[in-house]
């Protein structure tokens, strides 16, 4: 979309500013990744996206992620690492790239984009203020032979504990957007990778927020004939995963979804990532786009 095109859409919105303000006030939680972030078009969309939103009095949060630019690091560094049910493990040598590069390189490409499409933002990590205190993720696996429970070690993989709310509390109410990376750190202050949408989950909940949104590299939540399902009721959602009609990568996702909401999220929406002004179009149009998730 051109810069012309852009103020045109920006100039329709700001008509219609009396149902865009609704959402005054409220904290949008957005978890941004995939294909939005490689993309340098998209990733200007997203930053001026972003700008709009905490000009109509919106409350944004951006929560990143990073695995394509850390598997890029790590390739060129030489660094072998693995996957386990879609987990990097990450062992002492793995973690100091995986936050050399999320809070890093990318964490201040994403604020330099927002400031220059006219916001102002700070970058942040979970270990700044102890944003994001974490332990270390322990996941199991049965052995298909021996059927016997074997327990996964990953390395420094974290799952957050607690999201020091008084950090981004200090924002609140300003023209500062926080952006953050994923990155959380033990009691012992030990360095945790944290996957990206657990962090966005996490932040929601504490944060009381009213939406949590995830930007994906999909439409959305698929039906069994590959139709976008608007939106879904908690139980619906997890019905879909019970059946097989939800799978792969979208489950996680989803149950990070349920989770939040569990937590007292107003809504959850799965949307495409790839779309552009994907923020926008959700957000201020009757319709939406991508699926919305709800309580109830």
């Amino acid at each position: 979309m051109s810069d012309h095109d852009y103020h045109r859409v920006a100039a329709t919105l700001i008509e219609a500013l009396p149902y865009m303000r609704r959402f005054a006030g409220s904290t949008f939680v957005i978890k941004y990744g995939g294909h939005a972030m490689g993309s340098p078009a998209l990733a200007q969309d997203f930053a001026r996206d972003v700008v709009l939103l905490k000009q109509v009095g919106i409350n944004p949060v951006v929560v990143h992620g990073g695995g394509p630019q850390i598997k890029a690091m790590l390739d060129r560094l030489k660094i072998k690492s693995e996957f386990v049910e879609g987990l990097r493990v990450t062992d002492a040598a793995t973690v100091e790239i995986v936050e050399m590069v999320l809070a890093g390189s990318i964490n201040k490409q994403i604020v330099s984009a927002i400031q220059a499409a006219g916001g102002q933002a700070v970058g942040l990590s979970g270990k700044d203020g102890n944003l994001i205190e974490a332990t270390k993720l322990t996941r199991t696996r049965r052995d298909p032979e021996s059927h016997i429970e074997q327990v996964l070690d990953l390395g420094f993989v974290g799952e957050p504990t607690r999201i020091q709310t008084k950090v981004l509390q200090a924002f609140h109410g300003t023209e500062i957007v926080p952006v953050i990376a994923p990155i959380g750190v033990g009691n012992d202050g030990q360095t945790y990778n944290i996957n990206a949408d657990t962090a966005a989950g996490a932040v929601a909940a504490a944060l009381g927020a009213r939406k949590l949104i995830m930007l994906t590299d999909v439409e959305g939540v698929l039906d069994r004939e590959g139709a976008l399902i608007s939106e879904l009721s908690a139980a619906e959602a997890r019905a879909l995963i019970a059946d097989g009609t939800v799978s792969g990568g979208m489950i996680p996702k989803l149950e990070t979804c349920l989770w939040a909401l569990d937590q007292g999220v107003g809504a959850a929406h799965v949307l495409d990532g790839r779309l552009p002004h994907v923020l926008l179009l959700e957000t201020f149009t009757e319709a939406g786009v991508g699926t919305k998730l709800t309580a109830a």
